[in-house]
């Protein structure tokens, strides 16, 4: 397939408003004609970025589902609840469709996430060939899929609400929400830092432009 991108094509986009201009080598940064942003073929340091994100919310992933995320203290004693055992007692009091959602959201779909986007910055980082478009597509699964994650932080606010509100027992937050919520938190900042225009760098060196086949 022969294509030309703008980066071969001289061009470059402003990131901020969206501004294409030539672009031109030189010494002293330029700056975008009508926002005045840094201009940038590529966004900086955006595998260090997604690698130091990625790997925060990997060593917090673990704490967020062995730690609890909601602590009971009624007048039956008290009770902590991580996760996993919310979506166990979802699906043995018969409310398997909740569990469903809370185990895809809250663990799954982060989990998934991690390992997609290490797959693509490792991929990224190496240069690789392989599939481009698809990886691609599963960039932008990523993103629309990622705040999604937030189901169970949701679910343990909008519960600790309600119980208050009647008076019935004392509902707190544990410690698993917060890490939670800062995976999910961390994994959407790292899908944003990522450049998917380095999926297709290694691609289009590969690739002779129309100029290139003019002169064979």
């Amino acid at each position: 397939m022969k294509y030309v991108t703008a980066k071969r094509a001289g061009l470059v986009s402003c990131h901020a408003c969206g501004r294409v201009e030539a672009r031109i080598r030189s010494i002293t940064p330029r700056h975008c004609g009508r926002c005045g942003a840094h201009l940038h073929s590529r966004h900086p340091d955006s595998l260090m970025r997604t690698w130091a994100l990625l790997i925060a919310a990997a060593l917090l992933y673990i704490p967020a589902n062995l730690l609890p995320v909601m602590h009971t203290s009624s007048l039956f004693g008290s009770e902590d609840d991580t996760i996993m055992s919310g979506v166990v007692y979802f699906w043995t009091s018969g409310d398997w469709p909740l569990a469903v959602i809370v185990f895809i959201a809250s663990i799954m779909v982060p989990m998934l996430k991690l390992t997609v986007l290490a797959l693509l910055t490792i991929t990224a980082q190496r240069r690789s060939r392989w599939r481009p478009q698809q990886r691609t597509t599963l960039y932008r699964m990523v993103e629309r899929i990622g705040r999604w994650s937030m189901l169970d932080v949701f679910v343990v606010t909008l519960t600790v609400a309600l119980v208050r509100f009647k008076s019935l027992a004392v509902i707190t937050a544990g410690p698993g929400a917060i890490a939670f919520g800062s995976v999910v938190i961390l994994t959407m900042i790292a899908s944003m830092q990522f450049d998917p225009r380095l999926i297709w760098d290694p691609v289009e060196s590969s690739t002779p432009t129309p100029q290139d086949l003019d002169h064979d």
